[in-house]
């Protein structure tokens, strides 16, 4: 069984690793954030007029650059567990042979060979011999002579760009449509997020007070928080809530102090696959008795992956808070 202490080392890794990408992102130009953000995908020239999912196919990356997959892949290597759960999701799951340590969903992910995270196990990727490898821009800025190893060992080579809005993940998802032969699937599972999110907007025009919501994503004593530029703070958008620390960008980190006088209505913790009963823990924090939700008990877990992972359950988080923010309107 694994220990609280290893789980919280495994959060906090992940976080870091989606920290350092997040600040990849801003970091660059804003005429490059839009090249590797708003991800295109183009048909091949002789192609156009032909169905999408022949091949080859010619589509534009996360670098911003053009990349053709001659032929369409049987083997493919994940090294992020939202670009895992995308294939997945696109009927692909059987091509995969290779994932990242992290990948988690679907269930039949747990049986795949592991390559590693972030940094990903060069030799055992080689060894398998993959079509093709979505890699992330992360490995892209930081592991450009890895990439050009698998190029040159004849591996497709997709670097898929780091996602901080829905708009992101449409795009990610069509590009790994394109590039995996499932270009119609993609479009579909684009279509059923955009109009679930549609008809959680259309209900949330019934809300006619506001409420302030705190989102916690490390317990105390490191507490961080969701800012501009993450899913948590679109979602809250979406349902007409306010997030409490929507004037800060990414993921900060808050004292106790700081977050009492905010106010919050409503508290949602996102670790609770490691730390055992989070809402007691919050409940019970000394000097927050006068805080409205821990005196109203609205503080609620709910799953990370679905509120942090740039994937199709993202319309599933934004459901879940929906109907714990806003119960009146959202219960069924």
């Amino acid at each position: 069984m694994t220990t609280p202490g290893i789980k919280k080392s495994l959060f906090l890794s992940i976080m870091f690793s989606m920290m350092i990408v997040f600040m990849i992102g801003c970091g660059v130009s804003e005429e490059k954030a839009t090249d590797e953000n708003d991800t295109t995908v183009e048909s091949n020239s002789t192609n156009e007029a032909k169905d999408n999912s022949d091949f080859p196919v010619t589509v534009v990356d996360g670098t911003g650059e053009e990349v053709t997959i001659d032929s369409e892949p049987q083997t493919i290597v994940s090294v992020i567990p939202s670009n895992t759960e995308i294939t997945f999701a696109l009927g692909q799951g059987d091509k995969v042979i290779g994932v990242d340590e992290y990948s988690n969903y679907p269930p039949e992910v747990q049986k795949i060979e592991k390559i590693g995270n972030q940094e990903m196990n060069v030799e055992k990727i080689l060894a398998l011999q993959p079509d093709l490898a979505l890699v992330t821009d992360f490995q892209h800025e930081n592991n450009a002579e890895i990439l050009q190893q698998f190029k040159d060992a004849g591996i497709d080579v997709i670097v898929i760009g780091s996602a901080e809005s829905f708009e992101n993940v449409y795009n990610t998802i069509s590009l790994i449509g394109q590039v995996t032969g499932a270009p119609e699937e993609a479009e579909t599972i684009v279509q059923e997020m955009k109009d679930r999110l549609a008809e959680i907007q259309e209900k949330a025009k019934a809300v006619t007070e506001k409420k302030r919501v705190w989102v916690e994503v490390s317990p105390a004593p490191d507490i961080f928080t969701t800012g501009q530029g993450t899913f948590m703070n679109e979602m809250l958008e979406v349902i007409n809530a306010t997030n409490t620390a929507g004037e800060k960008t990414g993921w900060v980190k808050l004292t106790e102090e700081e977050i009492v006088t905010l106010n919050p209505e409503v508290i949602i913790t996102t670790y609770g696959y490691y730390v055992e009963n989070p809402e007691e823990g919050v409940l019970s924090r000394a000097g927050w008795d006068e805080v409205p939700a821990i005196k109203a008990e609205q503080v609620f877990d709910v799953n990370n992956d679905t509120v942090t992972r740039p994937g199709p359950r993202l319309i599933d988080g934004v459901e879940t808070l929906a109907k714990l923010i806003y119960p009146e309107v959202f219960s069924e």
